[in-house]
C-alpha cells in the first residue's frame, strides 16, 4: 500500500514536501510493523500512520486522494489486533484531522477534497468491520494445534504415576478392585453368589471377580437374549427371577440383580448378585447398590485403562526388541556362519583346523536357533480370536520341532475369555516353562495341559528331563520370573517333581471347575 501511495503521489513529478511526508509515513509504518503485536510501540506507530496520512492529505493540494489510499492499513491493523473500538477511535481521529487540516488550509470548500476524504474514511471503516468478521470465522474454523503424541503421552503418564501413588493401597489392579467392590456390595445386600464382569472386546465379557459357594458358568455373551446383555446395552439395573449363570437350574428359586458400572457415558462392567430367595431385590436395595457402584465404576475404569496402556507398551517393546535382534545380531551371526562354511571348504587338508571350524559352525548354528526361538517368543501374543490355548500350543509345537521334543497337547478352553492381561501373563509363564525344559532339562517329551474356563484357568508344563538341580542358577532365575508373573495375576505357581523323572510346572487361577 505504501508503494501504491508513493506511485500515485509521485506520478506527476517529485517534490520535496511529498518526499518528506512519504519518508515520515515509511518510518511510522516500520515502527508499527516491527514492534510486537499489542505492544505500546506498535500502537504508537499506528497512531502516527493515521495522523501523518490525514494531515499530509489536508496539506498537499491536489494529492489528498493519493495519500488517503494508505488510510485503511492502520485502521484494519488496529481492528485485528486491538478490536473494533480502537479502530473506531483511529477513524474519528483521522476524520477530525481531515476537517481541521482542511479548515486551516481552506480546502473545506473543495468538492474533490471532501469527496476523497469521505470515500476513504468509509472504505477504511468497512474494511475494518469485514476484517474482524473474517478473523472470527477463521478462528472458529481453525483446527486446534496438532497434538504432540509423545509430549502428551509423557504428560499424561506423569500425572497417572502421581495419581496412582495417592490411591488407597497404591493399586490399579482391575481384579483387586473388582474383588473389593464385590465384598462391599455383598456386605450391603443379601446374596449367595456374585460376580463382577467387564468388557473384553469381541462381544463378550470376562469375569474379573466372583464370590459364592461354588464356581459358576456366568453368562458372558453380549449378543444373546439375557439380562446381562440387556443391562449392558440399556445401562439400567435389571432384576430377574432367573439366574444369570448357565450352570444353575432354571427350576431353582432364584433372584438376580444385574447393575451396570457406568463411568461418564461408558459402561465399564456389570456386577451380578443372586439369592436363592424369591423377590430378594426390591427397588430400595437396587438404589443402595447403585450408590456404591457409581464411584467404583470410575476406579475400575482407571484400572482397566492403565492395564491396557501397560499391555500396549509391553507388546510394543517386545516387538521393538524382536526387530532389533532380527535386523542386527541374528543377521550378523548368519554371515559368520557362512564365513565358517567358506573357511571349511578352503581347508580340505588341514584336518585339525577343519574340525575346530566344524565345532564352531555347530555352535553358531545353535546360537542362531536360540535367537530365532527368542524372536518367536517375543513376537508371540494371544490372538484376540484364537485364544490362550491356541497361542501356547503354537509355541510348544514350534519349540518342540526345533529342539526335537515330542510334544503332547491336552487343550480344553471354553468360549469365555480371561482378561487380556491375565492371558498374556499365562502365556509368558508357559513360554518360560517350555524354554526351561528345552534348554536345561535335556528332556525327550513335553506334556502341555491347558484348561481355561473363566475365571478358572490351569496351565501345566511337564517334561521327562533331569529336573531342577540345586546348581542351576539360570533355571532358578526363570522360576523366580514365573513366580512374579503368577503373583501379579493372583495365581498359584506349583513346581513339583515328575515321577519317575522330570519336572512339572503348573499355574492355577481361581477354583477348579466342579464335576459335570
Amino acid at each position: 500500500m505504501l508503494a501504491l501511495a508513493a506511485t500515485l503521489l509521485l506520478s506527476d513529478g517529485i517534490r520535496a514536501a511529498e518526499l518528506l511526508w512519504l519518508a515520515l509515513l515509511v518510518a511510522a509504518a516500520i515502527i508499527a510493523t516491527a514492534a510486537p503485536q499489542g505492544h505500546e510501540v506498535a500502537r504508537l506507530g499506528r497512531t502516527a500512520e493515521v495522523l501523518l496520512t490525514a494531515f499530509a492529505a489536508s496539506t498537499l493540494n491536489g494529492d489528498a486522494e493519493a495519500l488517503l489510499v494508505y488510510l485503511p492499513v492502520p485502521i484494519v491493523a488496529a481492528a485485528l489486533s486491538e478490536g473494533r473500538r480502537m479502530a473506531g477511535a483511529y477513524l474519528a481521529a483521522a476524520g477530525t484531522l481531515l476537517i481541521v487540516g482542511g479548515a486551516v488550509e481552506g480546502r473545506l470548500g473543495e468538492r474533490a477534497y471532501l469527496t476523497a476524504g469521505a470515500e476513504w474514511l468509509v472504505v477504511a471503516a468497512v474494511a475494518a468491520f469485514q476484517a474482524t468478521i473474517l478473523q472470527r470465522i477463521l478462528l472458529a474454523r481453525r483446527p486446534e494445534d496438532p497434538p504432540q503424541p509423545y509430549a502428551e503421552a509423557t504428560r499424561l503418564l506423569t500425572q497417572l504415576r502421581s495419581v496412582a501413588r495417592q490411591l488407597p493401597g497404591a493399586t490399579l489392579d482391575p481384579g483387586g478392585l473388582a474383588e473389593h467392590l464385590l465384598e462391599e456390595v455383598r456386605a450391603l445386600v443379601p446374596s449367595v453368589r456374585g460376580a463382577v464382569l467387564s468388557g473384553s472386546g469381541g462381544g463378550r465379557l470376562v469375569v474379573l471377580a466372583q464370590a459364592g459357594v461354588e464356581r459358576l458358568d456366568w453368562e458372558t455373551a453380549l449378543d444373546t437374549e439375557s439380562k446381562v446383555a440387556d443391562a449392558w446395552a440399556t445401562q439400567q439395573p435389571i432384576v430377574s427371577g432367573r439366574s444369570q449363570a448357565r450352570s444353575v437350574s432354571s427350576r431353582q428359586t432364584t433372584s438376580s440383580m444385574v447393575v451396570p458400572l457406568i463411568a461418564g457415558v461408558r459402561t465399564v462392567g456389570l456386577i451380578v448378585l443372586e439369592s436363592d430367595e424369591a423377590g430378594a431385590y426390591p427397588p430400595s436395595l437396587v438404589t443402595k447398590v447403585q450408590a456404591v457402584t457409581g464411584p467404583a465404576a470410575l476406579r475400575l475404569e482407571a484400572a482397566l485403562l492403565f492395564d491396557e496402556v501397560r499391555s500396549l507398551a509391553t507388546t510394543e517393546e517386545r516387538q521393538r526388541l524382536a526387530r532389533e535382534i532380527h535386523d542386527g545380531v541374528a543377521q550378523e551371526l548368519v554371515m559368520v556362519g557362512y564365513g565358517i562354511d567358506n573357511a571349511v571348504a578352503a581347508l580340505p587338508n588341514a584336518e585339525a583346523a577343519e574340525e575346530e571350524l566344524r565345532v564352531l559352525r555347530t555352535e553358531v548354528t545353535r546360537v542362531i536357533t536360540e535367537l530365532r526361538l527368542s524372536l518367536f517368543e517375543l513376537r508371540s501374543e494371544v490372538d484376540r480370536y484364537g485364544g490362550l490355548t491356541a497361542a501356547i500350543a503354537d509355541y510348544a509345537r514350534t519349540v518342540g520341532a526345533s529342539a526335537g521334543l515330542r510334544v503332547h497337547l491336552s487343550l480344553d478352553e471354553t468360549t469365555a475369555r480371561l482378561p487380556a492381561a491375565v492371558e498374556a501373563e499365562l502365556l509368558r509363564i508357559a513360554q518360560e516353562a517350555i524354554t526351561n525344559a528345552r534348554k536345561h532339562a535335556g528332556a525327550e517329551n513335553l506334556w502341555v495341559t491347558c484348561a481355561v474356563d473363566p475365571p478358572f484357568a490351569q496351565v501345566e508344563i511337564s517334561d521327562d528331563g533331569s529336573g531342577i538341580g540345586e546348581n542351576r542358577p539360570d533355571g532358578r532365575y526363570g522360576l523366580a520370573i514365573m513366580a512374579e508373573r503368577a503373583e501379579r495375576i493372583r495365581g498359584r505357581l506349583e513346581i513339583t517333581p515328575r515321577v519317575p523323572n522330570g519336572t512339572t510346572v503348573a499355574v492355577v487361577l481361581g477354583t477348579a471347575p466342579r464335576a459335570r
